[in-house]
């Protein structure tokens, strides 16, 4: 990889750069109000009056009470507390032992629900989906069965960029019984997230995918869900998430959900002309190569391709050392490459699959920025393919 930053970045799916905004809104509570928010002395007051403060306002934008909120360290520890505290919750109280996912969600979920099955003797079911990633909500309805605890369907695929139907699927959970968990990672900042119109239990956010900070994420947890608590120490965030929290990461969320709220409709727009700028000229311009995820149901960032027999890493070296920064969902193991598991379970064939790419935009994104890719992409693709 090339030693200095690529001058364009094109991966704000995997991060964003934190708002200066955001920034001025934190600083604070680095160093004039540190105080630990569990402390009942001013300085702890003021700490907390910080963190409350960042809830209230975190609860306006998603529409609920701010008792709902549960400050975290990521999004992946949002996703774990929401599955094991569901899962356990229905266990204490004798209410199933059956889970229900997909077969795309992020590992954060995936592994958690493997492992759930693995040491705690959980019954999973996997509902697939179709060649473009989309959940069918038949395909979940018919998994769902007596003994059904949980279900777990994520709001938007961080590689392909689908979107899921996770109103009608809530509903469906709603009418029978069952929590619902929507790991809305990808969604922040592109998608509506009012808790007061989505039949969501669990909805897990991080900060990064949004121009917050690193570090912070929050779990909703809808008044009245059966949860028991996974991370134990302390009474912090009312017994559900124990240990000292960061004031200045909740902070910054609150300040970057606010931000991404007042921007949402004009800058989806602004990132969709590009990417669908991007889709038409790759499509054009690169011999056998297709788009992945479904052309409507996705989120307006992201654009996703495979390249017949060509590793998708080693475009994202040529493209770094061309000073664009992209990602590839593919990876490789042991000198080979292994085609990513979100393409598999679209069923897209190996000779594709290992030659992914995802470029996504963000608030800095420019159309020159999309010229200068298609500028480079082909030729790297065909000199890739040159080796063999």
């Amino acid at each position: 990889m090339s030693n200095h930053p690529p001058s364009i970045f094109l991966d704000y799916a995997a991060t964003t750069p934190t708002d200066p905004q955001v920034i001025d809104a934190m600083a604070p509570y680095w160093s004039a109000v540190f105080g630990n928010s569990d402390s009942i002395h001013v300085y702890g007051q003021a700490a907390a009056n910080a963190l409350e403060g960042a809830r209230e306002t975190i609860a306006g934008i998603l529409r609920c009470r701010p008792v709902e909120i549960v400050f975290t360290g990521s999004g992946t520890e949002s996703d774990n507390l929401a599955l094991r505290g569901a899962a356990m919750a229905a266990r204490q109280a004798d209410r199933g032992n059956h889970i229900v996912t997909t077969q795309i969600e992020h590992r954060a979920v995936g592994q958690t629900v493997e492992q759930l099955h693995e040491l705690f003797g959980f019954e999973t079911t996997y509902v697939p989906v179709d060649a473009q990633g989309l959940v069918d909500p038949d395909d979940v309805a018919s998994a769902i069965r007596a003994d059904t605890c949980l279900v777990s369907v994520m709001m938007a695929n961080n590689e392909v960029g689908t979107t899921q139907p996770v109103d009608v699927i809530g509903r469906i959970c709603r009418e029978r019984n069952v929590v619902f968990h929507t790991d809305a990672v990808q969604a922040g900042g592109q998608l509506p997230l009012a808790m007061d119109e989505l039949d969501v239990d669990l909805l897990s956010l991080s900060a990064h995918k949004l121009y917050g900070p690193k570090g912070t994420g929050l779990l909703f947890i809808r008044r009245n869900t059966p949860f028991v608590s996974c991370v134990t120490g302390g009474g912090q965030e009312r017994g559900r998430r124990a240990g000292t929290v960061n004031v200045a990461g909740a902070v910054g969320l609150a300040a970057a959900l606010e931000l991404g709220e007042q921007r949402r409709e004009t800058e989806c727009e602004r990132v969709r002309e590009l990417r669908d700028l991007l889709i038409e000229g790759v499509l054009n311009s690169v011999p056998n190569a297709q788009l992945t995820g479904h052309r409507e149901y996705r989120l307006s960032n992201n654009a996703s391709f495979v390249f017949r027999d060509v590793e998708g890493e080693s475009i994202v070296v040529q493209l770094d050392l061309a000073g664009i920064a992209v990602s590839s969902g593919s990876a490789c193991t042991e000198g080979e490459p292994e085609p990513s598991f979100v393409l598999k379970a679209m069923g897209i064939a190996p000779e594709w699959s290992i030659g992914s790419l995802r470029v996504s935009f963000g608030q800095s994104s420019t159309l020159a920025e999309v010229q200068r890719v298609l500028e480079v992409l082909p030729g790297c693709v065909t000199k890739l393919r040159s080796f063999d």
